[in-house]
């Protein structure tokens, strides 16, 4: 193994690591989902895991395609820029929606808690008795967060999103030593990124399920939207 190949790895290692840290929208989406939806650990790191996976692959199918057809790296960097700012506007949007949703969700929830036992009753001719009886059970039932659309979501947003650094500072400088070299060197900044992501993504996802959220339970939807919106504002208008 030639010298500029270890220092193309100890590159891909430091940028893999300082890339992800430095980039809130890596963690913050799936520590705040996981919070609001209610996630294992396990449903936590695969989401995350499989988020990141496609947006790593993206760009080297990307940087691959570009080192086949011999493509000038400024073409594609234009190409990943433009991605960045589909996914920043992705983010932003689905930012949005979950923050409304989940202020309409809180309010719902505030005013179920608040309705005098008669009215639900009134309301519910056909429901079970426990849920009369019950009538939380019934909201629980009825705001039931577990469905599986919001992982696929992400994974979306994450494929546009690109991995700037890759193809111009490691693919095409790793590609001029040999195809094992691309492979090796990709690889490292892939394993070394979800790595990154993965341990971020549950040294926060434990901190946060510390925090005592009391009366305010009922605002973590909205509180995840807000989070994810302000990722992409930052990413779009700020750079970050």
């Amino acid at each position: 193994m030639s010298h500029e190949l270890w220092i193309l790895m100890g590159t891909a290692v430091s940028i893999g690591f300082v890339h992800t840290v430095l980039g809130p929208d890596h963690y913050v989406p799936f520590v705040m989902m996981a919070r609001a939806r209610g996630w294992s650990k396990i449903m936590t790191s695969f989401v995350t895991l499989f988020c990141g996976l496609g947006h790593i692959l993206s760009s080297v199918i990307l940087g691959v395609i570009g080192i086949a057809l011999g493509l000038a790296v400024t073409r594609l960097e234009m190409l990943e820029s433009f991605r960045g700012n589909v996914a920043a506007w992705l983010l932003i949007a689905f930012g949005l929606v979950y923050l409304v949703y989940g202020l309409r969700r809180a309010y719902r929830k505030h005013r179920h808690h608040h309705l005098p036992l008669s009215d639900i009753e009134h309301n519910n001719d056909q429901a079970p008795e426990y849920l009369i009886r019950n009538p939380q059970s019934k909201i629980r039932n009825h705001t039931n967060p577990s469905r599986p659309i919001t992982p696929w979501v992400l994974f979306t947003i994450f494929v546009f999103g690109p991995c700037e650094p890759l193809i111009p500072i490691l693919m095409y400088p790793a590609a001029k030593s040999s195809f094992w070299g691309l492979v090796l060197v990709t690889g490292v900044f892939g394993i070394t990124t979800l790595l990154t992501m993965l341990g971020v993504v549950l040294v926060s996802y434990v901190g946060i399920s510390l925090l005592p959220v009391g009366r305010l339970e009922r605002f973590t939807h909205a509180a995840a939207g807000a989070a994810i919106l302000l990722c992409g504002l930052a990413i779009q208008f700020l750079g970050v």
